[in-house]
């Protein structure tokens, strides 16, 4: 009779096994998902073949539609489980075709009864022992009639063992299956909203009881944001705060008494203690200003009432560190010392006070949760998707990890971790473009942020007082569209837009018509599209790289045309927000490689880059004459500075309206145009370089988006690019019976 085999592929350090469907390397098993086997069963059984995502797909999901993104994504997965790095890759992307697996790959059958062969081997020996007089015939049939009673022996004894474990395990399934049809069915989740007030809501934050929530409202007006509770049940909220600045992160202190916040100001920050009924404010301690941006919140006050973790650092030039804070006395302990060009932030106590969760930074796109064991300060990562985090919850049982993320694409989703590790998993139910999660104590409860929001590109006509005159909807979607530039003659306009499911350079005509995608970035964070003087290239920043996978951002260039894509800046630090010079030899951009966000330049015929800022600079534009940069600081830094291109001595020019703290601001020959933050309808303002005045140009229907650039002025300034938020808020809701 023949013998069945098993069939493993090995390549490098991993071993396939396609009986079993599982995935070795060294030894030691890998977890995949059944599609992620799948894809890699298929990539490596053709191995060295280029193989068309049609084809992949086709394969992979052979009865479902499925977009290209979603392949992308499940390779993006592969190449994080097998490793791949510059020392080994194993899948290579075609483009324009599909992938490829290059690794070499070596096809091994075995057969199952190769452990009943070898003991096969071992009767043989025996024989072979007597044969050659080793064993005297008597001992030998002594030894043969003892083998045989023993044998006769443990067969008995293992078929009444069987017998008795063959009982056993019939009670066992009869008592499983009849608790099953008596347990009752599990209760569905079930989501409402939590809140729908006009405007935005944010930062839910359980009371110790369940039967409250604290949440941030910018008011009926979206005027300025504070804190506010109000009960589950109830409908009107009770606000605590009303400074003009805002205020952010409220968490509840264990006896349920005060909620704990973060008051931010331009140039400072602190937390403040205020009681649940409202009452007078008790400065807690103060921190350096916040400038990374806090989309999200987490539970951050100690289980025991004594503490706070929160984010700070001790100088300017320090990046932001973990500090345990002591509401008796504000004495502040470090905690975390991040490596260079990191930053720790959302720290979060798990509910049985063992771990202290935070989000590491290595850029505002890339992020990853870490756990520290208390008391012991040991550290440990629990996610490796270097993705923008947004907010951070426990399960109740301190077992697991709720997160917001951009993982596996350019929306915020809801995800979850073991701590124990893994993979996490993604939160079906709750939808998308969700953040700030939060739990309830008793664990049935799942909080979050739903956000509402279209960005569109509209176009302004400016009359000859620079006053504008009309407004026309230009580039507009169902997804994100923003950083529109026009080419250098204005028949063209690029911009960034999420219509393929990810993020993509798209251009098209002057009038919106004809467009098409450049280049399609998948779920990478990609955008700051800018056009060379000659009209022939685009610069943009993108958090890919050339395998594929994502990792900080860095500067590259197409051809306008499309084509072979050359990645111009290759450093592990951040670097964004290009531009070029006005000789077209230059790309300015930000870059954090010396510790802190500044102005760097590079030539684009190659050779080394050049730090032009010591002070900080983020996004910048070259003066008319070629002879100076007007740039911004970013991370919430108001005003627009000047510095030589050379670098040098760095002066303000304007702080109006808190200039440049959005990305709608632009150079022209006579002045820069930009938009105002500090109206209750947004203003776009210009300044003029002769005059030194400001100038309303025009007030703002729909405000614009901070974090984007959104505005470009045509060659022959008669017309503006705007990104407008056509449609935006955001309300809280609530997901019940959440296990």
């Amino acid at each position: 009779m023949d013998l069945p085999t098993k069939h493993f592929y090995e390549f490098g350090v991993f071993r396939l096994d396609t009986d079993e469907r599982t995935l070795l390397r060294e030894g030691r098993l890998v977890s995949l998902t059944p599609k992620s086997f799948e894809t890699l069963l298929v990539l490596v059984k053709n191995s060295g073949r280029i193989i068309d995502k049609e084809e992949l797909l086709d394969k992979i999901w052979p009865d479902t539609i499925v977009e290209e993104v979603s392949l992308a994504k499940m390779i993006s997965l592969l190449r994080k489980t097998l490793g791949e790095d510059f020392m080994h890759s194993y899948i290579e992307t075609v483009p324009r075709r599909g992938y490829r697996f290059v690794a070499e790959v070596r096809e091994v059958c075995q057969e199952n009864g190769a452990q009943m062969n070898s003991s096969h081997q071992r009767v043989d020996l025996n024989g072979a022992m007597e044969q050659n007089g080793l064993l005297a015939p008597e001992v030998s049939t002594h030894h043969q009639i003892a083998v045989r009673r023993a044998w006769m022996w443990n067969r008995w004894i293992w078929l009444t063992a069987l017998l008795a474990l063959g009982s056993v395990a019939g009670f066992l399934v009869w008592r499983a299956v009849s608790r099953l049809r008596l347990k009752p069915p599990e209760p569905s989740l079930k989501t409402f909203p939590l809140t729908s007030y006009q405007g935005r809501e944010n930062q839910v934050a359980f009371s110790p009881d369940g039967k409250q929530v604290a949440f941030l409202w910018n008011g009926p007006r979206g005027d300025n944001l504070d804190i506010y509770v109000k009960l589950i049940d109830a409908e009107t909220p009770l606000r605590l705060t009303t400074d003009s600045a805002e205020d952010v992160r409220p968490v509840w202190s264990p006896d349920g008494r005060n909620i704990v916040f973060l008051r931010k100001y331009i140039d400072r920050s602190a937390y403040y203690l205020i009681p649940v009924l409202g009452g007078a404010e008790r400065k807690l301690a103060e921190v350096f200003p916040y400038h990374v941006p806090i989309l999200g919140n987490s539970p951050y006050f100690s289980p025991d009432g004594k503490y706070l973790a929160i984010s700070d650092k001790l100088s300017a030039a320090e990046p932001l560190s973990l500090f345990l804070l002591s509401i008796e006395t504000g004495e502040k302990r470090k905690l975390t010392t991040p490596p260079g060009g990191t930053e720790d932030f959302y720290p979060a106590f798990s509910p049985n006070g063992r771990w202290l969760a935070f989000v590491r930074s290595t850029s505002l796109t890339t992020n990853d949760l870490y756990l520290m064991s208390l008391p012991s300060g040991e550290l440990r990562q629990l996610t490796f998707d270097n993705a923008t985090i947004g907010g951070v919850a426990w399960t109740a049982d301190s077992r697991e990890m709720v997160f917001s993320s951009r993982k596996d694409g350019s929306i915020f989703q809801l995800w979850r971790v073991a701590i124990s590790g893994g993979e996490p998993e993604r939160i079906e139910t709750v939808g998308k473009r969700v953040w700030s999660p939060a739990i309830s104590p008793d664990g049935k409860r799942l909080a979050y942020t739903q956000t509402l929001g279209d960005n569109n590109i509209w176009r302004f006509e400016i009359n000859a007082g620079g006053r504008v005159k009309t407004k026309t909807g230009l580039v507009a979607s169902t997804c994100f569209d923003y950083g529109p530039d026009y080419s250098p003659d204005g028949k063209k306009i690029v911009f960034t837009s999420g219509r393929t499911g990810g993020h993509g350079i798209w251009i098209c005509d002057a009038d919106g018509s004809k467009p098409r995608l450049l280049i399609d970035c998948g779920p990478y964070v990609s955008g700051t599209p800018r056009w060379s003087p000659d009209g022939r290239w685009i610069v943009f920043d993108s958090c890919m790289n050339p395998t594929g996978a994502v990792g900080n951002p860095d500067i590259y260039i197409i051809s306008a045309e499309g084509g072979q894509l050359r990645r111009l800046t290759n450093d592990p630090a951040e670097d964004v927000a290009p531009s070029w010079s006005r000789d077209g030899r230059w790309i300015y951009f930000g870059s954090s490689r010396s510790g802190s966000i500044q102005l760097w330049k590079a030539p684009i015929a190659g050779g080394p880059e050049t730090q032009i800022t010591k002070q900080g600079g983020f996004e910048a534009f070259e003066s008319p004459d070629g002879a100076s940069l007007y740039y911004t600081r970013g991370r919430g830094v108001p005003g627009i500075w000047r510095v030589a291109t050379e670098g040098g001595k760095e002066e303000p020019v304007l702080d109006h309206h808190q200039v440049g703290l959005w990305r709608y601001w632009r150079v022209v020959d006579r002045g820069i145009y930009f938009a105002s933050s500090t109206e209750t309808v947004p203003l776009l303002e210009f300044f003029n370089f002769a005059t030194g005045r400001v100038n309303e140009v025009s007030r703002l229907a729909g405000g614009p988006e901070r974090n984007v650039p959104g505005l470009a002025v045509s060659p022959d300034g008669r017309t503006l690019l705007f990104v407008q938020s056509d449609q935006g808020g955001s309300d809280l809701m609530i997901a019940e019976n959440f296990r």
